[in-house]
């Protein structure tokens, strides 16, 4: 088939993870929020397709017989699956009487309600999650430093391909949407802006099932936003809206939105300590991309500009954003640390074997990169290397041009650097 998605096509780091799923599952399930890229990349893959979210007949028929939807050259795409959950049983049926690799390949841009009888997925379908593009990805990075060497501990070095607290404003109101790749700044963030009015107003009444209030929604992604890169509980978000919602409704949405793959909050690290310090278990609130918070906020560029509090969040969160793409195919997870001390890091990285390696993210240079390196270091003092082992790497990521290893042992790099 030939190449649907033309020359504008930009690599994706997900595209070897999804061949290689492809040649060990029969069903592969590309995740991820609405416009992040997956049905391009799903083309691409694909010998045959059918795409239920924007053709009706299609929809019809698969509602109707779904296993005539089902035909086709393999890998059969089957774009939006979860228009008709219904296809789920059928698509794993076909998997069991013919165990072939690469029989389906599914995108879907949210989870369906629960269904009790739907049945597992388990040893047929292989979930890979997708979301918007990285710097590396957009080619705003050089991709000089590998996340892969870093956790191999290898040494790093290398030129910023974008630099400077200016460049990250930019970057973040941009956001990572293959949609706006050659499109202005002003029209980008008009995009961001439309796609949280259609997540509000449309889509969370499509993933629950119930009609849900467009204003509420508004209100908690504001929230959310002010709140980006902050382990911050419910009962804050309900006291932020100012309007009476209750934290279990806020629990509601916030479900809702993590089922659409909008929100996506990072998890503690939960490792053995030296120290009597008591562990924090609560999750940091992030967005799946930076954009949409700043979009929340009515940022732009130079607001960001007059507000380094809100843009040091904001790049957090664009960075975990990077780190989370580049973790995935090493088969790697991220999380944060932070204990009843203070002491914080901002994302520990952490591979199957138990390697791990510890960041803080800080804006320019300076102060904030020895507060950060001296953070880092108290944080390899204090848990326990017998059980946990020594981490790999402590890393400052920034907003500087070069990367390189200080004579303590921790690695400076820019973001304008970091790649797979």
């Amino acid at each position: 088939m030939p190449d649907p998605s033309g020359d504008w096509y930009r690599s994706r780091v997900a595209d070897s993870e999804l061949q290689s799923r492809l040649e060990s599952a029969a069903v592969v399930l590309i995740e991820g929020a609405r416009a992040c890229g997956k049905t391009a990349t799903a083309r691409r893959a694909a010998a045959s397709e059918v795409f239920l979210d924007a053709d009706p007949d299609a929809r019809a028929l698969a509602e109707a017989d779904p296993y005539l939807v089902l035909r086709g050259a393999a890998p059969r795409l089957v774009d939006e699956w979860q228009a008709v959950p219904e296809l789920w049983n059928p698509i794993r049926r076909s998997a069991d009487l013919d165990r072939r690799k690469g029989r389906f390949l599914l995108t879907g841009s949210a989870e369906p309600p629960d269904d009790t009888t739907r049945h597992t997925g388990a040893g047929r379908v292989s979930r890979l999650r997708m979301r918007p593009m990285s710097l590396f990805e957009l080619g705003a990075s050089s991709g000089e430093v590998s996340l892969a060497g870093l956790l191999d501990g290898r040494r790093a070095g290398g030129a910023a391909r974008t630099g400077g607290v200016e460049a990250a404003a930019g970057l973040i109101c941009r956001g990572g949407w293959p949609g706006t790749l050659d499109a202005s700044p002003l029209a980008a963030q008009r995009f961001v802006r439309d796609y949280l009015n259609e997540v509000r107003r449309a889509d969370l009444g499509r993933a629950s099932g119930r009609r849900r209030n467009a204003g509420r929604a508004l209100r908690l992604l504001r929230a959310l936003a002010r709140h980006t890169a902050s382990p911050v509980p419910l009962t804050t978000l309900a006291r932020d809206m100012d309007d009476g919602t209750t934290p279990p409704t806020v629990r509601e949405y916030v479900d809702e939105l993590e089922r659409l793959f909008v929100v996506e909050d990072l998890p503690a690290f939960a490792p053995h300590l030296r120290s009597r310090s008591r562990l924090r278990a609560a999750p940091k609130r992030h967005l799946v991309d930076p954009s949409l918070a700043a979009a929340a906020l009515g940022a732009t560029p130079e607001r960001l500009l007059a507000d380094l509090a809100t843009l040091g969040l904001l790049f957090e969160s664009l960075v975990v954003r990077d780190l989370r793409i580049c973790a995935q195919p090493l088969d790697a997870q991220i999380s944060h640390y932070r204990d009843n001390t203070g002491l914080e890091a901002d994302v520990i990285v952490e591979t199957v074997a138990g390697d791990w390696m510890a960041v803080e993210v800080k804006l320019g240079g300076g102060r904030a990169v020895e507060a950060g390196a001296a953070s880092l270091r108290k944080l390899r003092e204090r848990v326990d290397a017998t059980r946990n082992g020594e981490p790999v790497k402590l890393v400052v990521v920034t907003t500087g041009t070069h990367a390189y290893e200080r004579p303590d042992g921790v690695t400076i790099v820019p973001i304008g650097t970091l790649g797979p």
